[in-house]
């Protein structure tokens, strides 16, 4: 499978660029900085273009099979993960190819006897104030996905701690955000790459978002 990881540098991208890689896969590794780039491991199943993902073209986003999208954001530039998501979809209406995954936040997710959203808890502390747009622009971004009926994308949401780290055995769900038998809202780097990869290789998921956790 050739995959394109838009954000390969960053945390979650990273981790699946080099999961996939070892799995065999060919990766494209998009991100903005060759000098980030070029630290990635070498391999021969690797390529890297260091480009803005907003100016990626419709023949460069076909020439994939997959299209992933983990770009990060600074908070004052949360707005461009909905610009991204609203942009690759325009590009790729009613094309076959390629399938597009989206890393979202946890925020999007349901929690407590009530099921609210879990935005609305960060949204409630104070301290949370300096990144909470990231969230609230990321739970922006799958309401938009949830209207798009003719793109083959999925969503995927890691808990509410989503911290490096290697991948542990998971626990999988929907909509609700998931806990470990001791409380913790946790999900490891490597975690979500195993999550990433099972899914793309054996699809289970379409045109809806799952979430994965540490156990």
């Amino acid at each position: 499978m050739k995959i394109m990881i838009i954000g390969a540098t960053g945390m979650a991208g990273s981790a699946i660029t080099k999961l996939a890689l070892e799995r065999n896969h060919t990766v494209v590794a998009i991100g903005r900085s060759e000098e980030k780039l070029a630290a990635l491991p070498a391999n021969p199943n690797l390529q890297t273009k260091a480009k803005d993902a907003f100016y990626l073209t419709l023949s460069e986003l076909q020439a994939v099979d997959v299209v992933i999208d983990a770009m990060a954001t600074s908070p004052d530039k949360a707005y461009r993960h909905v610009d991204l998501a609203t942009k690759l979809i325009a590009q790729l209406r009613e094309q076959q190819r390629p399938r597009l995954l989206f890393i979202l936040g946890a925020g999007s997710l349901t929690t407590g006897d009530d099921q609210h959203l879990f935005v609305h808890d960060i949204e409630s502390n104070p301290a949370n104030a300096a990144f909470v747009a990231i969230p609230q622009n990321q739970l922006a971004e799958l309401t938009f996905l949830r209207t798009v009926t003719n793109v083959d994308w999925v969503g995927i949401s890691p808990a509410a701690n989503f911290t490096a780290g290697p991948a542990t055995p998971a626990q999988y769900g929907h909509d609700t955000l998931l806990t470990n038998t001791t409380g913790e809202s946790v999900t490891n780097s490597g975690t979500m790459a195993v999550a990433v990869l099972n899914e793309l290789e054996t699809p289970k998921h379409h045109q809806e978002r799952f979430t994965v956790a540490n156990q």
